[in-house]
């Protein structure tokens, strides 16, 4: 695996990325249409599962499954949690071809669900008649030894000989990990980030559950992003940071030219 990145610009612009509030992204990559994490339920109360915590959605989804047209695959980064996968996504699943997700999260869902380890890879036949690659890779969505509690996620990276690479985070916490990524991909051409520095006060001494402005800026060095995409900073209550603060923290690390809120 190599940095499939190192492309132009012009190149690069081709890549369409829209982010539909929440993690909710769109991306047209090889003539495939992909959407992350997706989430159309409206504001309101989402029970957790762990005693009377909640989620809270702030804001309304600016677009229903129906909306989005024709897609031919979900990168579902976890499903366990409703701000990631909410009820009428997960009734939009089925509609798709393939959901490439955790592998956990495979055996929960089933029907069109494939699980994909870390660095396990998948080949996609493009209407060209060339491929694109997704590759599942590491993500931990809280401090070290959170999974038994936060649940399994994993991250995506889209690669295909003649395009740009794409990288989406997922609900990612881990430096280290992106550090890996960079490792083999680097430079990353688009990294969709999922940001807004999370934290729940009643988990994990309220640590960090994804990357905050600051880290999403070092993530973005570490992969030699040419476009940085933020995605799932608002919408919900438990996001400590938003767009301000994405764009203050890319400012100072000199990275203000690379932020693509892709609204």
């Amino acid at each position: 695996m190599s940095g499939a990145g190192a492309t132009s610009e012009k190149i690069s612009e081709k890549i369409p990325v829209r982010v539909y509030g929440g993690p909710t992204t769109l991306i047209e990559y090889g003539g495939l249409r992909f959407v992350a994490d997706p989430t159309f339920d409206p504001p309101g109360e989402y029970p957790t599962g762990v005693g009377d915590y909640n989620l809270v959605k702030t804001d309304p989804s600016p677009v229903t499954a129906a909306d989005l047209g024709h897609v031919d695959v979900v990168l579902l980064s976890h499903d366990e949690h409703q701000d990631n996968l909410d009820t009428a996504g997960r009734a939009f699943l089925p509609e798709v071809p393939v959901v490439f997700t955790t592998e956990s999260g495979a055996g929960r869902l089933g029907g069109n669900a494939r699980g994909l380890a870390f660095w396990q890879t998948a080949e996609l036949t493009r209407p060209d008649g060339g491929t694109v690659t997704v590759t599942g890779v590491p993500a931990r969505h809280g401090p070290e030894g959170c999974e038994p509690l936060s649940g399994d996620v994993v991250g995506f990276m889209l690669t295909s000989d003649d395009l740009p690479s794409v990288y989406v985070s997922g609900d990612n916490a881990a430096l280290e990990y992106v550090q890996e990524i960079a490792d083999l991909y680097a430079p990353v051409d688009t990294a969709v980030l999922f940001l807004g520095g999370a934290r729940h006060a009643m988990f994990f001494d309220n640590a960090l559950v994804t990357l905050d402005s600051a880290q999403g800026a070092e993530a973005a060095k570490l992969l030699g992003a040419r476009r940085v995409v933020p995605a799932h900073f608002d919408s919900w209550a438990h996001f400590k940071e938003g767009r301000k603060e994405v764009e203050a923290a890319f400012t100072e690390a000199g990275l203000a030219d690379r932020l693509d809120f892709a609204r």
